[in-house]
């Protein structure tokens, strides 16, 4: 009897032993995967806000009910939930989302992770978004990532904030506002077109793009994804504000947004060649976004054309979601939020086309095999 128990007694041992040696294994293998993971540092415009407008006097937040209502709570997002960054940060195995540049709390180890540096009413041109007063422009998001590079040095010292720097994904989502909040404020449009052609003014959004994007590389980035300009005269604004299209969308806006993307692709495919180390990627928001308004229900969505959350107009483009609006009763059926930004649902779609899509959303590779080189691909 006492050699059964002591044969039992052994075996328990072995398969703790064993238990615990697969244990070991799955949690160094995470700590690998969590070491792999790029920080991910966030440009842009409200698109792409976390809350950084919430420090700064502006015309343009987003920091109040009913925003942020599937979030959990009012962050400064514009829209009912996550942003196109945090689902991708999601979906490549991020824990944390990037924090917002200004709150006081983005400091030491928090900023190891990637920072978020985008703002409501945030252009490519420093006039851009005048008409909000306050607002972070893409040159002041440029030198607020040179102080984060200052910081990370202090912290860690400079080979490693090097190398740091060097792996990050860098997602730059700018123009939109260059067109809505500039070249087509109602304002001053006429006089502006009248004095400037569509050519004229997207030549000068490109030359100085370029200028900012190899400041970016010069400061250490080598992964930059360039998001183009989506199809703007489909938002509920540009609906509302031209009601002579009719069901359709406004022509003009798409056009300039067109013009603006096919040089901005040139522009990607030039700087990948000139720069050595570079990996630029070029990702289509203009079609991923089109494809949805065009097929909405294919994707489960009720209505492609008005904002979630409305206060007046037609499509409830001409007033910003505040908290007088009406909100619908099922956010998951609505592409747009507000006049002007995407609902979570449709986030997610686009978030996952630009992180495991095909050449025809994202190119020349997809931004999981930018973040992971040795990642096998998985078309979506």
């Amino acid at each position: 009897m006492d050699n059964i128990f002591i044969k039992r007694e052994k075996n328990y041992i072995f398969l703790i032993v064993l238990s615990l040696y697969f244990l070991s294994i799955f949690n160094t293998s995470n700590a690998e995967s969590s070491q792999d993971l790029p920080p991910s540092f966030v440009f842009g415009d409200s698109l792409v806000d976390v809350g950084n407008n919430n420090y700064i006097f502006s015309l343009s937040k987003a920091n109040f009910p009913p925003n942020g209502i599937d979030f959990g709570m009012p962050t400064g997002r514009y829209t009912n939930g996550r942003t196109i960054p945090d689902i991708i940060g999601q979906e490549l195995g991020q824990k944390k989302f990037s924090p917002p540049y200004l709150a006081p709390s983005t400091k030491g180890t928090a900023i190891l992770q990637g920072v978020n540096y985008g703002s409501g009413g945030g252009g490519i041109l420093n006039a851009t978004g005048q008409i909000f007063i306050g607002r972070l422009n893409l040159d002041a998001q440029l030198d607020n990532f040179a102080n984060t590079k200052e910081d990370l040095i202090t912290n860690i010292g400079e080979e490693a904030a090097n190398k740091l720097i060097a792996k990050g994904l860098y997602s730059m989502v700018m123009g939109s506002n260059d067109f809505i909040n500039n070249y087509l404020t109602p304002v001053v449009s006429r006089a502006e077109q009248a004095l400037v052609s569509p050519q004229t003014f997207v030549n000068a959004l490109i030359s100085r793009f370029r200028v900012q994007l190899l400041r970016l590389y010069d400061m250490g980035a080598r992964k930059i994804i360039v998001v183009n300009v989506g199809p703007i005269g489909c938002i509920p604004y540009q609906r509302d504000l031209n009601p002579s299209a009719g069901d359709n969308c406004v022509a003009l806006p798409n056009e300039l947004a067109q013009l603006f993307n096919i040089q901005l692709k040139s522009l990607v495919t030039e700087l990948n060649n000139e720069l050595q180390g570079s990996q630029f990627v070029y990702a289509d928001v203009y079609r991923a976004v089109s494809d949805i308004i065009l097929n909405y229900t294919s994707y489960g969505f009720e209505n492609a054309d008005s904002a979630c959350c409305r206060f007046s107009g037609r499509h409830g483009g001409l007033v910003p979601c505040n908290q007088a609006s009406k909100v619908c009763s099922d956010r998951s059926k609505y592409v747009f939020w507000d006049p002007y930004h995407p609902t979570d649902a449709a986030n997610v779609i686009i978030a996952k086309r630009l992180t495991d899509g095909d050449s025809s959303f994202v190119s020349p590779i997809n931004i999981r095999q930018l973040a992971f080189p040795n990642s096998t691909p998985s078309f979506n």
